[in-house]
Parts: structure tokens; sequence; C-alpha cells
């Protein structure tokens, strides 16, 4: 078996868990995988890293020699980066999570052992999510031009409102007054969609919801979408640029660009433990049921 372990960042506290799991992984016999961020964070703080390892540096390196799995160490926004270094290679991405929400990376860091046993074993379950692609001209993201949570634009800084002429499969749908508009994905329902207003999809739903960000007319709501659509923005504001965002990574576009979004060819598979469920995590993220009134604080 071939792992991959992958973190943008690496805090000084966090660092011991990189190393549970090295030597968690070492004890299995487990071929291992480095990706460069975490090398070039040891080398700037120890001066070192070990050379034991393969370093993985792009999509193209990972796509000439694959691994097994992938082992996001971090957040949500971990994962999020790591759609794109798999992208259509299959490999399956387990989180494990060292910040503090995390929906996708829903293994916490006190059960690194018990997660590498159960993927060992292969007590776990693979959940396939859709990719997000934008298409536009003139370019913006190059190849990296995917989501696995939303796609959205949005006013610039203090700039007023803006207007997003919005079509699906070429048919009208609505022109917004808004300061922005989501697309999201099932997978990002429960991210920025969700703080706007939008629905929760479950996995496996497979739609896309268009929010709009503060629209200026009250009677505008989110609108849920088949994910075989293919939806086009005309945008147009006072302001000359305006932002276009896939997931966490940002671009400046201008009334000049054309943009579709579509869902990609390919869906990005992610490892869910059989102890843990869509459902259980959601309740404990979200804290439903719970009375916190008489909680001291």
């Amino acid at each position: 078996m071939k792992i991959l372990i992958y973190a943008n960042v690496l805090s000084k506290e966090n660092e011991q868990y990189y190393f549970q799991l090295i030597e968690k992984l070492q004890r299995h016999h487990i071929l291992i995988g480095i990706y460069k961020d975490i090398r070039n964070h040891f080398i700037h703080t120890r001066g070192e890293f070990s050379d034991d390892f393969d370093i993985i540096h792009d999509y193209y390196q990972l796509r000439e020699d694959p691994y097994d799995y992938l082992l996001s160490l971090g957040g949500d926004g971990t994962i999020l980066n790591a759609t794109l270094l798999v992208r259509d290679i299959d490999t399956p991405i387990l989180g494990i999570n060292l910040g503090r929400l995390g929906y996708l990376s829903s293994i916490e860091k006190s059960k690194i052992s018990e997660a590498i046993d159960d993927l060992i074993q292969g007590s776990f379950l693979l959940d396939e999510r859709t990719i997000l692609q934008m298409d536009s001209n003139p370019v913006l993201f190059k190849d990296e031009n995917y989501a696995l949570n939303d796609f959205t634009i949005h006013k610039r800084d203090n700039s007023s409102m803006i207007i997003v002429h919005t079509y699906v499969n070429e048919e009208f749908l609505n022109t917004y007054w808004a300061d922005g508009l989501i697309v999201s994905t099932q997978t990002g329902s429960t991210g920025y969609s969700l703080s706007c207003g939008g629905p929760i999809l479950a996995p496996g739903s497979n739609n896309f919801i268009i929010t709009p960000v503060a629209p200026h007319n009250l009677n505008v709501r989110p609108v849920v979408l088949s994910k075989d659509v293919t939806l086009r923005f005309e945008v147009e504001g006072r302001a000359e640029n305006f932002l276009c965002t896939l997931d966490s990574r940002y671009e400046v576009m201008t009334a000049h660009h054309s943009i579709e979004v579509k869902k990609a060819d390919f869906k990005i598979k992610l490892v869910s433990l059989e102890h843990l469920s869509y459902f259980k995590t959601l309740r404990n993220k979200l804290m439903w049921g719970k009375d916190l009134r008489n909680t001291k604080s």
C-alpha cells in the first residue's frame, strides 16, 4: 500500500501528529509519500528533512506515480486544496482534522491510530463527491478551474452591488441584484451557501444550489438545480472589477468575461470510516438537539 501525506501548513503544536502518523504507517510497512509543503515546512523550521520519502510536487507528478490513498492533515480547506492535487487520478482522500470545525476532515487528531487501522483493514466506505468545473473567456484559474465546494461571483471591497444575469442551459433564469452569487455543490452546501440561507444537501443528492448573497430583492431565494445543467453568467456593475472564486482561491474578473459552470467529468472520492456517518457529523458540528441556554461560559 502507498499513502501520500498532504498538508498546506503544519503549526508547531501539530507537528506531533505528523510524526505520530509517520510512525504508525512505518510500523505497517506502508510506502510513504510526502507533499512538498510539508518538506518545506521542516526545512524552514528545523533546517532538515528526512530523505527517506518520495516528495510529490504537483498533479502531473502524481498522475505518473499514483498513490492508493491521500491523508490530509488540516481542516476542510486542506481537503479542498488536496482535490486539486488528485483531480481525476481517482486517489481517495481521508481527512484528519487538525483545525476546528470540520465536515470533510472528520477524523479527530486523537483517533489517528484507529483511523489507520480501519483504512488498512478496509473498514470504510468511499463517498463520491461532484466537482464543479468553470470555463471562462478570457481564461481564469488556468488548469485549476475546479471546485469541490463552490463557485462565486462577488463584488470587490465596498463597491455597490452587482448585477448577475443567470442562464440555465441557455434559458434565462433571473437577474440577481446582490453582493454576489454562489453556485454550490452538495459538499459546499454546509459552507458559504448555508451562511447565506441556502439549504443543506446530503451527499448523493447530486444537485447544485444557486444562492444569492445579500440580494436587493427580498423575494429572491436559493434555487436547487440538477447537476446536469450548464450555468452561464453575465456580470455588470458600477465597478470595473469583480471577484470570481473557486473554493478558497480567487481571481479578478470584469464584465467582459464570459463564464460557464457545469459538473466536471470526474468525481472526488472521500474515505468515510464506518463508525462516522454524515448525519452524525452534521449533528455534532451544528450542535443540533443541544440546549446551551444553561451552559456556563
